[in-house]
């Protein structure tokens, strides 16, 4: 009898502590399915590395790289040499402290796989340990985007794993999760479909700066996380409205109006930049393989559609004739006649013929849990299916189509034909953009191979100047809109929402955790 008082009173006492717990209920964007933030440019995965990752430098709201990891750091005159020495008490969440060798092997890692990080391991010699804390990087020629690409607001982002950890292919996924961020991930909770749990890592230590975008501190002010994936959009909406979760990372855009007369939720944009929408073409099989093709979904897209498709109206979207963010320095019209100009079906059906297109299945994926991407598929479908194609609409999730996407199998294997998707602001401003990439296999999914595209990106890299930069990135646009790599749809905001308890939310592209309190 005594021994089942003593197990009843420990479970009231755990069950006790639990519940004097602040718990954060977070409706993600998506269903986590993948965990190594290197191999895919998922931003479900990305953020899940935000809370359990750190990065040497990281970038503030005005687009300025700061230190993160890193105490101090010197550039040598000759611009050639980058010595790097870590800040006091950084620490794995297996009790192990961070070592320059670690942050060296993390490095190496990602830049096999993120299109700047190919560039900088193009133009570095050597990475080097200086001794515990330091470690050094060495240059072939200088390449002045070095802190840009360490700082790398988003997809793929540097997070710095264990050397052990970061020693596994770039092309393999890694199914440990072990970092030095401001939460650590309770793998024993993950419930793929369902639940991701994190709980705050008591042994950080924030930077001392107030935090902006991802830099500055990491001040994490809940015990634990639990993201709830909630597919079903009215579903989500009824848990925010109740009560029984915190925060809906991104709306809908019919219901918006709902949640914004609802006076305990909070409706906010804290995207500044807004988001560009994409259509991807797979290069490696008919029939987008062939420039024609491609270029006659080019003549019958009208951007105004996907705007209203993604965003419910005109206040939260506008077309953008632009490979290279609307609203920053690069972006520009040029080259854009034919997706600015009046649909012309008539000349998409005539260069469907010059392709000597023989009616192979065109099939698009797509993620019925992501309205962005979902409504352009359905627009998409709809266009082709006008132009006499033979297309099929595979829908699934988000967590399916970001599995198949890697897949280089024809269509009757499990391949694919095109997908949409979208990418923040800061992801797609310049020439070193991840989607326009043309180095066949070793590009991102869709695989464009494109000699003359590479010789103008790396024209762009030369650049020393803004007006040198500006031609530049023109001249890669004008290659973009004949080769086209991927059709730009659309630029959108989608808001989020969050309980009127919660104060501290960052307003970033990116969705972070830290900062964020519940009253």
């Amino acid at each position: 009898m005594r021994f089942v008082t003593v197990v009843l009173g420990l479970a009231l006492a755990a069950s006790c502590a639990h519940a004097q717990q602040k718990v954060l209920k977070f409706i993600p964007q998506a269903d986590l399915r993948i965990l190594d933030p290197i191999t895919t440019t998922a931003y479900i995965t990305r953020n899940h590395a935000y809370m359990v990752y750190d990065t040497l430098f990281a970038t503030d709201a005005n687009f300025k790289i700061q230190p993160q990891m890193v105490d101090k750091w010197q550039i040598s005159a000759d611009k050639l040499t980058y010595t790097f020495t870590l800040r006091d008490g950084l620490k794995f969440h297996d009790g192990q402290p961070v070592r320059p060798t670690d942050c060296i092997a993390s490095l190496e890692r990602w830049s096999k796989r993120d299109a700047l990080g190919q560039k900088l391991a193009q133009a570095t010699e050597s990475w080097t340990t200086v001794n515990d804390k330091t470690f050094r990087l060495k240059l072939k020629k200088p390449f002045p985007l070095t802190l840009d690409a360490l700082g790398k607001l988003s997809s793929n982002v540097p997070f710095i794993m264990p050397e052990r950890i970061a020693k596994t292919d770039a092309s393999q996924n890694i199914t440990e999760v072990i970092g030095s961020g401001p939460f650590k991930f309770v793998k024993d909770e993950w419930v793929p479909g369902n639940k991701v749990v994190y709980v705050k890592n008591t042994d950080y230590v924030p930077r001392k700066e107030p935090p902006s975008w991802a830099a500055g501190g990491k001040v994490v002010k809940v015990d634990r996380v639990e993201w709830i994936y909630i597919p079903d959009s009215a579903t989500a909406a009824a848990a925010l409205s109740a009560g029984e979760a915190d925060w809906w990372e991104q709306l809908p855009p019919d219901l918006i109006p709902l949640l914004s007369r609802n006076k305990e939720v909070r409706v906010e944009n804290i995207d500044p930049l807004g988001s560009m929408s994409i259509l991807r073409f797979n290069f490696l099989n008919p029939p987008f393989n062939n420039q024609k093709m491609r270029e006659a979904l080019l003549h019958v897209i009208d951007q105004r559609d996907y705007v209203l498709g993604i965003a419910g109206s005109e206040r939260n979207g506008h077309p953008c004739y632009s490979y290279f963010t609307c609203g920053t320095p690069l972006s520009s019209e040029t080259g854009a006649e034919a997706l600015k100009g009046k649909r012309d079906f008539d000349r998409a059906k005539k260069l469907i013929q010059e392709s000597g297109y023989k009616g192979e299945k065109i099939v698009i994926i797509s993620a019925t849990d992501q309205p962005i991407v979902q409504s352009q598929s359905l627009l998409t479908a709809d266009l082709l299916r006008k132009l006499g194609l033979n297309v099929e609409l595979q829908a699934g999730d988000w967590g399916t189509l970001i599995t198949r996407r890697t897949s280089k199998e024809p269509v009757d294997k499990g391949g694919w034909s095109i997908f949409h998707t979208w990418f923040v602001g800061p992801d797609i401003m310049s020439p070193a953009s991840t989607p326009l990439v043309s180095l066949g296999e070793k590009s991102w999914f869709g695989w464009p191979a494109d000699a003359k595209m590479e010789e103008l990106r790396e024209a762009w890299f030369n650049t020393t100047d803004p007006a040198a930069g500006k031609k530049a990135a023109d001249a890669v646009q004008v290659e973009a809109f004949k080769f086209l790599p991927y059709i730009p749809t659309a630029q959108f905001i989608l808001p989020t929402a969050y309980r009127s308890n919660l104060s501290g939310v960052i307003l970033a592209p990116v969705t972070f955790l830290w900062n964020v309190e519940k009253k």
